[in-house]
């Protein structure tokens, strides 16, 4: 059974930089596509971004893109969500998510696994 663990998630102003982790566990690492996804109060997730299984390729949303970076670490079994110029909008609980299978995966409904989520608060 595949777990995943976030970590990271915490308090910052807007501007401000912070990185998210999500830690796998339980089946080989590398044969997981991986994403993030937020969900603020009131709202249904979205996708933030995804990564294939052997780091090569990622996708972002518009609404991150050229402020957020993806990445994984096979060796450690971790992804990344560095979060770079961060604004109010950013605040929400951010989940990973993996689904064993090539490719980049954008839509909720195709993750198989889902972390327990860290909470990401932007201050204005």
């Amino acid at each position: 059974q595949v777990q995943l663990v976030e970590s990271g998630g915490g308090l910052v102003q807007a501007g401000g930089s912070l990185r998210v982790s999500c830690v796998f566990s339980g089946r080989t690492f590398s044969n997981y596509a991986m994403g993030w996804f937020r969900q603020a109060p009131g709202k249904e997730r979205e996708f933030v971004a995804a990564i294939t299984s052997d780091g090569s390729n990622t996708n972002y949303a518009d609404s991150v893109k050229g402020r957020f970076t993806i990445s994984r670490d096979n060796a450690k079994n971790t992804v990344y969500l560095q979060m770079d110029s961060l604004k109010p909008e950013d605040t929400a609980v951010y989940y990973c998510a993996s689904k064993r299978a090539l490719g980049l995966w954008t839509r909720t409904n195709f993750y198989d696994y889902w972390g327990q989520g860290t909470q990401v608060t932007v201050s204005a």
